[in-house]
């Protein structure tokens, strides 16, 4: 107390009062906050104690007693207060880092919803506007058709009509629905619950062994992108998908999409797979074969069943047991249909006639130009020949193809005025769609000879005329015949029957390389010839389909042909749009060079090379070539109705194990005869019958041989030797 003069009298603090050494300071109870802890009210006291000791002077024993413990408890409540201050630092720590990171974390959740609607506008800028999408017309169908009407192919983006939901069976929707989009019917166009199962089978597994697109986003897919795997490209998927849901119902995005979905084999949309594999309409399909369908859509390229039937079988099982599952079938259905799987239908067209619709495609284009309409073709292909060659090429590749080193053929067969009746292009269209009859080069060795004969005969010799078989050398170059041995002086027809080469290099060197080349671009060879020696022996490359095309003047009777396939074009009204009209390329061979030429090439199937073919009642004619190192073995033969060519080798032109032409080619070619020549009338050849070895035919061959090609050799002269021959050139001789 400060003491007092009386009460109710106010004091004013004096801090310059002699004697007051007291501290003026604030207590926690001048403090405007919450109730102060047991802690903090001792340090209180403890300050409150001693600050009285300095007021009063020292007092008893007892309050010296009492203040010391008043000293130790405030010194106590000191450190205690120091602890509890320290760890609420580190609380409010705490709560500030979270709090920081809960902020943060919003922000960049804000910024990241930004980016991906960023993103997704950006993606939306780069379709067309939504308002102008629709569904594209469906692409034009290309139906090939044989020569007794019936499909034998399909071309075109889009293989079958469209066929409307309602008239198919149901099972058959269902199945696509059961096995791609379990959910179509309740989502938006994008299954959350689908994708996300997607993701965790695909982690789990550690491969990507499943997808999440909807039946709608594989839908916008076919419709409107591309399919490269990108995520742009995703996400425009999924904005289209949503567009179509919001569009269409759920049975118009279903009918569209089996109707567009590719199936393997060229066939896209449930009626061209349905006749592609089953030979029916998709009205008509069972449920076995529904479940088939929807099964191959995951992988069309692997499990269709003309490759692998097997494969496209189990996946069906798999289809089966998710409609089971989902209720859109019987558990005894399920059973019924497992017992008796999808097949094939039977007598459906040889695999090689994909061949000859890629070559049909190609010549369609320029017959009548871009095609936007559906359109009919009428061709030349006889599908039961067709059908032959496919087996016989098969066959004998499967049967001796290892033991002669041959993986590769083709066969070329066609009627004397150009129309092609059948063409295969490889042992397999559905491995590999080369075309090795039509694209393919290859050298023909000997079977090239005719063209070279041809044009010594043009020139005044005759099938009796005689030349030298003996070793030749030009700059290093020597030539030998098959056999290694030499006859000495022969007649030409025995040397091409038998294929002597060192005659046929004299006969090129006599005539000259350009003249064989002219020769044989006149018959009907459009491949580039190199002129020079070798040419004789068939070293520059050429096409089976040319090949055949300039033999068919020799059966014919000297009219030059031009290989076609088209015979008219129709569209879906049945209206004619193309017919073909045989361009006359008139006579490219005089008569009685076409009757020397047909019996000196009848002479190789009777005593010479081809010996082995095997064509009983037929008179037939032809050649066979073998090039070097037998990386390429040909025979080319005709009748008076069909010519046939075939090739026999490795697509990498590997030397085969001694495959000659006399041999495997033969065979075929004998094959594919005897069917094309079963029933038929016999023809016999253009002026063969009527000629005999040593003379004129009289009326067909006049006293001076007819020329139709470079100069004539004088009628008094000699026939030239190869040697006589290099002396004229040299020294300018006769």
């Amino acid at each position: 107390m400060f003491g007092r003069r009386g009460e109710g009298e106010r004091r004013e603090p004096v801090l310059s009062t002699p004697g007051f050494s007291s501290e003026l300071r604030l207590t926690s109870d001048d403090r405007p906050t919450l109730a102060a802890s047991p802690m903090a009210r001792e340090r209180t006291a403890a300050r409150g104690g001693k600050a009285n000791a300095k007021a009063g002077g020292t007092k008893q024993g007892g309050a010296k007693a009492s203040n010391a413990r008043g000293t130790t408890s405030s010194a106590a409540g000191g450190r205690g207060g120091g602890r509890g201050s320290s760890g609420g630092g580190r609380r409010r720590k705490r709560c500030g880092t979270f709090g920081r990171l809960i902020y943060w974390g919003f922000v960049l959740g804000i910024w990241a919803v930004l980016g991906v609607a960023g993103l997704i506008a950006y993606e939306a800028s780069q379709l067309p506007p939504i308002q102008n999408l629709a569904i594209p017309e469906r692409p034009p169908t290309v139906i090939i058709q044989g020569t007794d009407g019936k499909t034998i192919a399909t071309r075109g983006e889009m293989g079958g009509a469209s066929v409307p939901l309602r008239a198919l069976p149901p099972y058959l929707p269902q199945a696509f629905v059961a096995i791609e989009d379990r959910r179509f019917y309740s989502h938006f166009g994008l299954d959350p619950l689908g994708l996300a199962r997607a993701m965790f089978v695909n982690l789990t597994t550690g491969r990507l062994r499943e997808g999440g697109s909807t039946l709608t986003q594989q839908l916008a897919k076919n419709l409107f992108l591309t399919q490269e795997r990108t995520i742009s490209r995703k996400i425009q998927e999924l904005i289209l998908s949503i567009w179509l849901e919001a569009k269409y119902s759920k049975n118009q995005i279903l009918e569209l999409y089996v109707n567009r979905v590719y199936f393997g084999a060229g066939a896209y949309g449930v009626e061209a797979a349905a006749q592609r594999y089953f030979g029916k309409s998709a009205r008509q399909i069972t449920l076995s074969e529904a479940a088939m369908l929807a099964g191959l859509v995951k992988s069309p390229s692997s499990l269709a069943p003309t490759r692998n039937l097997e494969g496209a079988q189990a996946r069906a099982g798999v289809v089966l047991a998710a409609m089971q599952d989902a209720g859109f079938i019987s558990a005894e259905m399920e059973q019924a249909a497992l017992a008796r799987p999808a097949t094939l239908a039977t007598g459906r067209g040889p695999d090689s006639a994909g061949y000859a619709a890629d070559w049909i495609m190609e010549q369609l284009k320029a017959a009548i130009g871009p095609i936007e309409h559906d359109v009919v073709v009428q061709t030349t292909l006889d599908p039961a020949l067709q059908l032959a060659a496919d087996k016989a090429l098969k066959d004998t590749l499967a049967k001796n193809g290892k033991k002669y080193g041959v993986e590769q053929g083709a066969i070329v067969l066609m009627d004397t005025n150009g129309g092609v009746r059948a063409l295969v292009g490889g042992k397999s269209y559905e491995e590999s769609q080369f075309n090795r009859a039509v694209t393919a080069k290859r050298q023909p060795g000997s079977s090239f000879k005719p063209f070279v004969y041809l044009t010594a005969l043009e020139r005044g010799l005759t099938p009796e005329t005689i030349r030298e078989d003996a070793p030749i050398k030009l700059k290093g170059w020597k030539p030998e015949n098959f056999s290694h041995e030499y006859r000495g002086p022969v007649e030409l027809k025995t040397a091409l029957a038998l294929s002597l080469n060192t005659v046929a290099v004299r006969l090129a060197l006599e005539v000259g390389p350009d003249e064989v080349i002219k020769t044989a671009h006149r018959l009907g060879i459009t491949s580039k010839l190199e002129p020079n020696a070798s040419i004789a022996l068939g070293t520059s490359e050429v096409s089976v389909l040319e090949m055949v095309g300039a033999y068919a003047p020799f059966a014919n009777g000297g009219v030059g042909v031009t290989p076609h396939v088209i015979e008219r074009v129709r569209d879906a009204s049945g209206k004619v749009i193309y017919a073909y009209d045989t361009p006359s390329r008139g006579m490219v061979m005089a008569p009685p060079h076409v009757a020397m030429m047909n019996r000196m090439l009848q002479e190789t199937l009777i005593t010479g090379t081809a010996r082995r073919a095997d064509l009983p009642g037929w008179p037939a004619a032809g050649k066979t070539g073998t090039s070097q190192d037998y990386r390429d073995a040909w025979f080319v033969g005709y009748t008076g109705r069909y010519v046939a060519g075939v090739w026999l080798g490795n697509d990498d032109s590997s030397p085969t194990k001694k495959a000659g032409g006399s041999g495997l080619p033969v065979a075929i070619w004998s094959e594919v005869m005897r069917a094309a020549h079963k029933d038929q009338p016999v023809v016999a050849l253009p002026g063969a019958g009527n000629y005999t070895p040593g003379t004129v035919p009289s009326g067909e061959v006049p006293d001076e041989p007819v020329v139709t090609g470079g100069p004539q050799a004088p009628a008094d002269k000699k026939p030239a030797t190869l040697d006589n021959w290099l002396l004229d050139k040299l020294f300018g001789r006769g």
